[in-house]
């Protein structure tokens, strides 16, 4: 997402009348320290993590994607919009809060024994590891997710299930590779994002970027710019703003396009800002639009794991295969 979380802004995340219960809690309050667990160093700090862990709070939707993926549901989790596009069960899964804003008051009532979020939340971690042993992570832009999601497991001693989840993942673009045959080569992906006030292309080591280089699709030239050199040209390693004189550098043999936002109100001004970019002449002039080769997807292709991964590979499949069969049948 960037990935979403990029944008988070420095708010006071634990209302006072929290941070007065924590400090009240004692040791006979505190959900009992699991004794069986193992020592592990994360960007706060050093955790004993349980080495059974039963009741686990996620701080933020990339840590419930990467519990999930590792077949461990947690008792509590943030509420999401961008968790919600998984299509995953996540009934019984407490709501704590919102993304940057868990309830402290919440966390501490589900009596949790292990609590994980990113490096974000450092600063609540003073108090959330007086509720329960807390682990935090980094996660420097969504990109870096397939390394990110296998540090994560190193740290739960999930390797083995990371690792075969990965496998999934690649011999599902291995297939994808085979069914896309010569076409595999010559198909020119374009990714593009429609802000309430601005247009965005997504780079080659976005999230999506990375899964369409697995995929071995190709991105139009505008668009093939690597994290390093996109932090030097825009200041963001995945994504750029393009203004509408730009707009040829959307175009592509193919265009996969979203609009969500984290709240109803932003996403009706996506819509609108869509609606208006479809009647624009330029647009229009767009060799992508002439061919009736765009295709709006949700959000998960602003993920950060495994779960929303498959998704985007549906869409591959769907669009750029099963689509394409039926119009040469």
């Amino acid at each position: 997402m960037v990935h979403y979380l990029l944008h988070f802004k420095s708010r006071c995340i634990a209302p006072l009348v929290a941070i007065a219960l924590l400090a009240a809690c004692t040791n006979h309050e505190r959900v009992a320290v699991e004794t069986d667990c193992y020592i592990v160093q994360h960007i706060a700090g050093e955790t004993c993590v349980p080495r059974q862990p039963k009741r686990v709070v996620a701080l933020d939707s990339v840590t419930l994607e990467y519990l999930l993926s590792l077949g461990i549901r947690p008792i509590g989790a943030v509420s999401d919009n961008f968790a919600f596009s998984w299509r995953q069960d996540v009934a019984g899964i407490i709501n704590i809060g919102s993304t940057g804003e868990p309830s402290l008051e919440k966390i501490l009532s589900l009596q949790p024994d292990l609590i994980v979020g990113l490096d974000f939340y450092q600063t609540i971690y003073p108090q959330s590891s007086q509720i329960a042993p807390t682990l935090l992570y980094e996660f420097e832009h969504s990109g870096k997710w397939k390394a990110v999601f296998l540090d994560f497991a190193q740290k739960l001693q999930k390797v083995d299930t990371a690792k075969q989840v990965m496998n999934d993942y690649h011999s599902r673009l291995e297939q994808f590779q085979q069914q896309m045959g010569e076409r595999l080569k010559s198909t020119e992906v374009s990714v593009v994002r429609i802000y309430p006030d601005r247009i965005h292309l997504y780079l080659k080591d976005s999230f999506a970027g990375i899964i369409l280089q697995d995929a071995g699709l190709s991105r139009p030239p505008a668009q093939a710019i690597a994290a390093d050199e996109a932090q030097k040209g825009f200041g963001n390693p995945i994504q750029t703003s393009i203004s509408r004189e730009l707009f040829h550098q959307a175009d592509g043999d193919v265009m996969f396009v979203w609009t969500g936002e984290n709240t109803v109100e932003a996403n009706q001004q996506a819509q609108q800002k869509l609606a208006q970019l479809k009647s624009d002449p330029l647009w229009q002039n767009l060799e992508v639009v002439q061919q009736n080769q765009i295709y709006q997807v949700p959000n998960y292709w602003i993920g950060s794991g495994p779960i929303a991964a498959n998704l985007v590979i549906d869409d591959l499949f769907k669009y750029l295969v099963n689509e394409s069969e039926q119009t040469n049948a």
